[in-house]
């Protein structure tokens, strides 16, 4: 998809909602010195370029029970059956990101378990099942930066 070129207000919308998704409208239309009416028009412009990709409440893990984040590097047996492994992962509530990758793993997840028994069970019970030759595991002790990333000011 090509990129869409954003101006000056964009940018400054963009910054806006991002710090703060609930921002009233009105509130980022006085900010940049525009109507109500252009923030909702570039805020439908940006959703329909796939820039925005909608609004949601983000649950902590941890604070629900789960009290273990793991990233798992994953090797397939089959390397072809790369679009059926990821259908039965996007089965597993635990799974919250797939990736496809270069270097030493054909797919990289992150999931999160109640602990480390419940990590063992999604481990030896789903994934390996699903026509595993290796994986590896990293648990994660804390996040230390989560963020979204910057709207900055540059051309590429």
């Amino acid at each position: 998809m090509a990129n869409v070129k954003l101006d000056r207000l964009d940018k400054q919308i963009l910054k806006m909602i991002a710090d703060d998704a609930r921002v009233p409208f009105l509130e980022v239309a006085r900010a940049c010195d525009v109507s109500g009416a252009a923030i909702h028009q570039r805020i439908q412009k940006l959703t329909n370029a796939g820039i925005l990709k909608g609004s949601q409440f983000i649950v902590d893990p941890e604070k629900v029970g789960y009290e273990t984040c793991a990233f798992i590097g994953l090797n397939l047996k089959n390397p072809e059956s790369f679009d059926e492994v990821v259908e039965k992962l996007k089965e597993l509530p635990e799974v919250v990101e797939c990736h496809y990758t270069t270097g030493n793993y054909d797919l990289f997840i992150k999931i999160y378990a109640l602990n480390n028994h419940h990590l063992l069970n999604i481990i030896h019970d789903k994934l390996q099942p699903m026509g595993l030759a290796r994986s590896e595991t990293i648990i994660s002790f804390h996040s230390a930066i989560s963020r979204q990333m910057p709207v900055m000011d540059f051309d590429v």
